[in-house]
């Protein structure tokens, strides 16, 4: 493999003394210094490539070498230090996910550059890692024609195949039956059939550990309809059932000692003489009833017949993901995953695992005085305040009043999507908080079965 150096102006000194003669003349030749992001091609014999030089920040970080397996010749390449492999959360988990491209509707023009990582430990993770993260990506990425309700049932079964869990499904009008009468509400507009995904993994006797993912294929804000700006993008609104897949891969694939259930609420928010209306009171599966103030506030409602599910088995743990609003975008932007729980202790160790994994979560509050702006006249509660403040916050309340123990439950309200190119992180579907919480469930369970 060629070798790489990562060289910034700290140590450039000390390189340039170290290096041979022909590297320093062509060094001075085409002027580079190590500036973070840029490249040096350093030619050998016969014209091909010796060894290259990558410009780093004094500390390398995840992303230091994500813009490499396309800008590279093809070939194999390995770190001179090795070791630097593992620095901060892994320089090859960057690398992984630079190469990534959405290929299933167009080829790569061509297959990027390979990174040799000796050490097997660092290998494993950067690669389970990255095939998580490339899924969740994918199915993001997968526009609704090709991944409505029941394709991502199939992605569930193939993920629970793969990690010899059981699975189950609740589909079309058994969700009545059996009482998810909320999913079943904001699914029954659509031809395609609304579904409950039901993955179960691991020992009976080991602490259990739920996650709840908003799986609307597709939102077109039902009745009370989007503007068309904001429904382009509605294809990545069952950003938070693919985030729940990636990580229940990830967990399973570590083998960790863990009951793991997953649930995903699959439905099409469409409009159709069937569709839900505002108005409209859903008795939910909790029992508690809900008025509807706006149909484009769908995902809290499959969500709330899906908490109350995995609350009914008291697990040690509830996380729920979702593209839930546009609020949370307001104030944390687009890169940051707003995360909201009863625990401080909770919110602390996640925010830790945050900082070393360079996946950025930020704490809102769950503050109890905007309870009150869920009232309703008619039903226990309306599924939006009725003014436009604190978006995030009054949604995460709602959402709240479906768990019986706000300290054992996360929720996580993302955009799930890259508005911008950046070297590792392109355009499009994207895993936010899904290594944060792939790191926290392996430190705090981190036992193997």
């Amino acid at each position: 493999p060629i070798p790489l150096d990562l060289v910034n102006e700290k140590s450039w000194p000390q390189f340039r003394q170290q290096a041979n003669s022909a590297t320093n003349t062509w060094i001075d030749s085409i002027q580079f210094l190590p500036k973070p992001g840029e490249v040096c091609l350093v030619p050998g014999k016969g014209g091909v490539v010796d060894r290259v030089l990558i410009g780093t920040r004094e500390s390398p970080d995840l992303w230091t070498l994500a813009h490499l397996p396309y800008h590279l010749p093809q070939g194999l390449y390995e770190l001179a230090q090795s070791e630097d492999c593992g620095v901060h959360g892994g320089l090859a988990l960057g690398w992984a996910l630079g190469a990534y491209k959405f290929s299933r509707y167009r080829k790569p023009t061509r297959d990027p550059a390979q990174l040799v990582v000796p050490d097997a430990k660092v290998l494993a993770d950067a690669r389970r890692l990255a095939e998580a993260t490339f899924l969740v990506r994918d199915l993001i990425n997968t526009p609704a024609n090709d991944m409505g309700p029941a394709e991502l049932v199939q992605v569930g079964q193939q993920v629970a195949e793969v990690g010899r869990a059981a699975f189950s499904v609740i589909s079309g009008e058994d969700l009545l039956t059996q009482g998810y009468p909320a999913i079943y509400a904001v699914g029954q507009g659509s031809h395609r059939a609304p579904h409950l995904i039901d993955i179960r993994w691991g020992p009976a006797d080991a602490p259990k550990v739920t996650l709840v993912g908003k799986g609307v294929c597709f939102d077109s804000g039902g009745l009370d309809i989007k503007p068309a700006d904001n429904m382009l993008l509605m294809k990545k609104d069952m950003g938070g059932a693919a985030h729940v897949l990636g990580l229940a891969q990830s967990v399973m694939a570590q083998n960790l000692r863990i009951n793991l259930r997953v649930l995903i609420p699959a439905v099409e928010n469409s409009i159709s003489g069937r569709s839900f209306r505002p108005g409209d009171v859903i008795r939910t599966r909790s029992g508690k009833t809900v008025e509807v103030g706006n149909t484009d506030a769908e995902g809290r409602l499959i969500l709330c017949d899906a908490l109350a599910e995995a609350d009914l088995e008291n697990p040690e743990l509830i996380i729920d993901v979702a593209t839930l609003t546009g609020a949370a975008r307001v104030a944390v932007g687009t890169s940051i995953a707003a995360m909201f729980t009863g625990s401080d202790k909770l919110a602390n160790d996640l925010s830790r695992c945050s900082m070393v994994q360079q996946d950025p979560i930020w704490r809102l509050p769950l503050w109890s005085g905007y309870q009150d702006d869920l009232n309703s006249r008619v039903a226990d509660l309306n599924n939006i305040p009725g003014h436009r403040y604190a978006g995030a916050i009054t949604a995460a309340l709602f959402l709240q009043a479906f768990v019986s123990n706000p300290e054992t439950w996360v929720h996580f309200d993302i955009m799930g999507w890259n508005t911008t190119d950046l070297p590792g992180r392109p355009l499009g579907g994207e895993a936010l908080s899904m290594r944060t919480l792939d790191a926290f469930i392996a430190r705090r369970y981190s036992e193997t079965v």
